[in-house]
């Protein structure tokens, strides 16, 4: 169980990372977005790459963030009855929770994105839009966001199962602290 522990860790310390440099992500968006306002606004002109690049970094932040998201216990939820239940039971839940609906859905929607970012890589997609930009980096946050939230469901089973034998005090960072 140690092995998976520190698993675990290596995975929650790869989705804090990139969650911290996602801040830096959001500030750019902001900066690209007022300056194309100023832009549109006040020079009367516009181009449709900043107005992609605005979308993409867009993406960046909600993709590769759902892992740390994850992570952070921050995703909403409704725990008015959960929260009723011992740590142990919550854990129980969660575990069934991120076998049952999460796995398949999140590895489903990586392996079928992966050939759609595939085609537009091999093919250098561009944007239809005059003066838009490649798509296959927009197209490869997908699989790649989705891959994060896989890993980070590994490692929040990893913890839940070691709080059910024993292995660790703590359940997870945050279980169930929204309601």
């Amino acid at each position: 169980m140690t092995g998976l522990l520190r698993l675990s860790g290596l995975i929650d310390a790869v989705n804090e990372g990139i969650g911290k440099l996602a801040y830096w992500l959001v500030l750019v968006a902001v900066a690209v977005s007022a300056t194309n306002a100023v832009v549109r606004y006040g020079l009367n002109t516009s181009s449709n790459a900043w107005l992609e690049l605005q979308w993409y970094l867009f993406s960046g932040v909600f993709l590769l963030c759902a892992g740390y998201t994850f992570l952070r216990n921050e995703h909403i939820r409704i725990d008015v009855v959960l929260s009723r239940f011992s740590r142990r039971t919550q854990a129980w839940v969660d575990v069934f929770g991120i076998i049952v609906f999460m796995f398949p859905m999140t590895i489903l929607i990586m392996v079928l994105s992966w050939p759609m970012f595939m085609d537009s890589f091999l093919t250098n997609e561009m944007s239809s839009d005059a003066g838009g930009l490649i798509r296959w980096p927009a197209k490869l946050l997908v699989p790649v966001g989705f891959f994060l939230l896989t890993a980070q469901g590994v490692s929040e089973l990893i913890k839940r199962i070691a709080f059910l034998t024993g292995h660790r005090n703590e359940p997870g960072e945050k279980m169930h602290s929204h309601s």
